[in-house]
């Protein structure tokens, strides 16, 4: 079970790596846009915003690898890790809300025959 929980806790800060170097450097980069499927004009205008989420992601995926150090060094408790994993979840779940509202809203100005744009 202990080697499980540290794959998974590895897991995970290395997705949180990869969203800070999506965030914070390929952003308004051709493999940032695919991403995110925004134009560069939106990208640049929300780069700052970005470069502060991937700022908070690369907090947490040291944390975890923090904590992981911390239990394969110490093998008495989870709990470090509990904490950054838990401190996680509200980020995903916020990412998979606001993902949903940008892929289906009207941007401003658009036609009415923008409900056909995008299908999750």
């Amino acid at each position: 079970m202990i080697l499980a929980q540290k794959i998974l806790i590895t897991l995970v800060a290395l997705l949180h790596f990869y969203f800070l170097v999506l965030e914070m450097f390929l952003w308004t980069r051709p493999t940032g846009l695919r991403v995110f499927r925004m134009t560069f004009e939106k990208a640049t205008d929300t780069a700052v915003l970005a470069a502060n989420q991937g700022l908070y992601n690369g907090f947490l995926a040291a944390g975890l690898l923090w904590s992981l150090a911390y239990l394969i060094r110490s093998y008495q408790s989870i709990l470090p890790c509990s904490f950054f994993l838990v401190c996680s979840l509200p980020l995903a779940t916020a990412g998979i809300q606001l993902d949903r509202r940008f892929c289906l809203s009207k941007p401003p100005g658009a036609s009415s025959s923008w409900s056909s744009f995008s299908r999750l």
